[in-house]
This record gives C-alpha cells, structure tokens and sequence, in this order.
C-alpha cells in the first residue's frame, strides 16, 4: 500500500514557475512508477509526466514537453513535477500516482490533488 500526498500548488502569473512535490509513505515507494495527471474543469484528466522507478525512464504529454520537468528522491520517497512558463491553460486540480509497472496503464494509488492556477 502506497499512500501520496502532494503539494506545492497555488496560484502564479503566467510565465511563472512551481515546483509540485508528492511524498509517499511505505518503503518500497522505489519500486513504483510515478506519473503526474492534470484534471482541467470540464476537460478529461491527462498525464502530463512519468518517470520510473530510478529516474532514467521520463515521459512527457507534448504540451509540457520542454517546459515541465520530473524527477524524484527514492531517499526522501518524494517525486518532483519542475513546472516553468507556466501558461493560463495549465490551470488545472494536479494529481501524481503510483504504479508497479511501466508496461500496465492502469495506476493504483492517487493523491489527493493540488490546485495550480495560472492567471495571465
């Protein structure tokens, strides 16, 4: 059982930067998958970045593609989403979860959702 808790959302001007994190607890939070999803209102929730269990395996949804960037703390059981210029149409609740698999679509264990907000 993995449980994830993320922070660090608020809201920026555009062309801003925040840096989300989602810490999980359990010991084996290495061995998971993490990807980081984005819920817009109205819109369907979207992977924005995964990143496997020892970082060297990253993917990015083409519309954060340079400008996102993910990595993670095995040591600290804390996986990072670097979000910079930032546009009004990022404003979304950002969710990461967990997943034993790079290879399976499904995703286990989801946190609970931090609100970015991008005004312009």
């Amino acid at each position: 059982q993995v449980q994830l808790v993320e922070s660090g959302g608020g809201l920026v001007q555009a062309g801003g930067s925040l840096r989300l994190s989602c810490a999980a607890s359990g010991r084996t939070f290495s061995s998971y998958v993490v990807g980081w999803f984005r819920q817009a209102p109205g819109k369907e929730r979207e992977l924005v970045a995964a990143c496997n269990r020892g970082g060297d395996s990253i993917y990015y949804a083409d519309s954060v593609k340079g400008r996102f960037a993910v990595s993670r703390d095995n040591a600290k059981n804390t996986v990072y989403l670097q979000m910079n210029s930032l546009k009004p149409e990022d404003t979304a609740v950002y969710y990461c979860a967990a997943k034993t698999s790079w290879y399976v679509r499904k995703y286990d264990y989801w946190g609970q959702g931090t609100q970015v907000t991008v005004s312009s």
